[in-house]
């Protein structure tokens, strides 16, 4: 009789262990990775329908930009450039140190990186002081001010994410080669403020 109870309690604790552990408790896989992802592609969206504006706005117009529109300069826009693109490395070998548990190189490449979020929007604030034009003058100049203002939403946004990631970084433990969605995350959402940044580069002062 002792010997069943016995053998029942051990069932019992097995299946107890196996819902713990492999069903409903603990091996659910992750699926934050992919929340970011779907709300990444709800933004794409959103660019994609100010882009199609803007390239609407340029085919019906005679002339793009309309006459009096003082001359776009490309110098500082292109140093941002390089320089924003230049920070989605900087972050990804942060994201290549906590994999290893190395969190002052995660902390080192994330702090890099957030330097060069705030020199690009310092340098975005430049060049909205020297433009020559203003928010109204105009359907180009409109549209430049809105799609580089969102965009610079954007990387403000992800800047604060890397702060943050930075401040979580100085809990001991808190990131690890085990554990690291936060640092992951950030850096998902750089890499897409980045490629909208190339995007909107193109059309507004290559194209």
């Amino acid at each position: 009789m002792q010997g069943t109870i016995d053998t029942s309690n051990a069932a019992i604790q097995a299946e107890h262990g196996a819902g713990t552990h492999g069903g409903h408790h603990g091996d659910h896989p992750d699926h934050r990775i992919f929340g970011i992802i779907i709300f990444l592609v709800a933004e794409s969206m959103i660019f994609l329908g100010l882009f199609a504006a803007y390239l609407t706005f340029r085919s019906v117009s005679p002339a793009w930009p309309p006459e009096g529109t003082p001359e776009m300069e490309l110098l500082l826009p292109g140093i941002n450039t390089i320089i924003l693109i230049s920070s989605s490395f900087v972050m990804n070998r942060g994201n290549a140190a906590i994999k290893k548990n190395d969190v002052k190189g995660l902390r080192f490449w994330f702090g890099a990186t957030a330097v060069m979020g705030a020199v690009f929007l310092a340098g975005q604030l430049y060049e909205y002081f020297h433009t020559g034009f203003g928010l109204t003058d105009n359907i180009f100049t409109s549209t430049f001010y809105v799609l580089t203002g969102f965009h610079g939403l954007h990387v403000t946004f992800g800047l604060l994410l890397i702060l943050a990631v930075l401040w979580q970084s100085l809990k001991a433990g808190h990131y690890s080669k085990e554990s690291h969605f936060g640092p992951e995350a950030a850096e998902i959402y750089w890499h897409f403020v980045d490629v909208v940044w190339i995007v909107l580069f193109t059309i507004l002062y290559l194209f």
